[in-house]
């Protein structure tokens, strides 16, 4: 693949010198999406992967870029998720049916029928319940007060294991990673519907004005997560996976549903109380979420099946 723009975005940001990236185009959708997740990793990626780079953050040159490249992924977003401006008349109910119509079969084929090979690979690929996501909730509840401030916090503690280190869920992974040797794929191998899923967290983590949509993206991922990690125990078990690939998968599949109900009756509401403007754009974020998850979990469904992609 030709990623003129991420290449020229890299040297730029390792060398200090942004006169390059002026009127660069990007080669493809895939080279505009590494690109952006290059500038997302200025704000996400603990701070010694970026290094140097870090400074850069808000020099001009990338905010430009930033901004010239956010706004065709916006409206590719509000395309595919076929989203018009409109007042919901009950935020939950539409979050709810919006996570009910999603096609979660692969998580039945996980359960039921794939492989170890298969498995592992679809592990390596999904995540987890989104990786980085004690971050994006940490970054979702800045400047909101009261009660919805209170739950995204409770959620938040719950992501750090309630203040125990070895119980965090990012450590959680790290067991999971180590128990079934899940090796990470480099983003220049990943196809554009992998590439959409991670950008959509950074476009929503970096842009204070996409709140509402953030908390629609997560409260979605949320009220979804619990079913399908109890399909990966499923199919963990079956496969007789060992001891350690168990704790993270189990945690969310027992905590998520309390976590996504919380979210609705005690964020959403609200927050939608307090600013009604936001009712429609939480449900903008959740079509987001579901538009992109749907394109990205047919594509891993049909790599993995034909074993053309993901497995090494």
């Amino acid at each position: 693949m030709n990623f003129r723009l991420t290449r020229r975005l890299a040297h730029a940001l390792d060398s200090g010198t942004f006169d390059g990236l002026a009127g660069c185009d990007a080669a493809d959708e895939a080279d505009r999406l590494c690109a952006l997740l290059t500038i997302y990793d200025l704000w996400l990626e603990p701070i010694e992967r970026v290094a140097g780079r870090v400074r850069f953050q808000n020099h001009p040159a990338i905010a430009e870029l930033k901004i010239r490249l956010e706004e065709p992924f916006i409206e590719s977003l509000d395309e595919s998720s076929a989203w018009t401006p409109t007042t919901p008349a009950d935020v939950s109910v539409d979050l709810r049916r919006i996570a009910r119509g999603t096609d979660d079969s692969i998580y039945d084929w996980v359960a039921t029928s794939a492989d170890w090979e298969q498995l592992v690979s679809f592990l390596a690929i999904e995540g987890g319940p989104d990786a980085l996501f004690d971050d994006l909730v940490a970054l979702c509840q800045v400047g909101i007060r009261g009660l919805a401030k209170v739950t995204l916090g409770a959620n938040y503690w719950d992501e750090m294991g309630q203040g125990d280190p070895t119980q965090v869920h990012t450590v959680l992974h790290e067991r999971l990673v180590e128990a079934v040797g899940l090796v990470a794929i480099p983003r220049d191998e990943l196809p554009v519907p992998a590439l959409q899923r991670s950008a959509l967290n950074g476009l929503l983590a970096t842009n204070r004005w996409l709140q509402p949509e953030m908390v629609g993206a997560l409260g979605l991922l949320e009220l979804q997560a619990g079913p399908r990690c109890r399909q990966v125990v499923r199919g963990l078990r079956r496969l007789g996976a060992p001891a350690g690939a168990f704790p993270f998968y189990e945690e969310h599949a027992n905590v998520d549903p309390l976590h996504g109900k919380a979210w609705l009756d005690d964020a959403v509401r609200p927050l939608v109380d307090d600013h009604p403007d936001w009712a429609a754009r939480i449900v903008r974020g959740a079509r987001w979420r579901a538009a992109v998850n749907d394109r990205f979990f047919a594509d891993v469904h049909r790599a993995l099946g034909e074993r053309s992609l993901y497995v090494a």
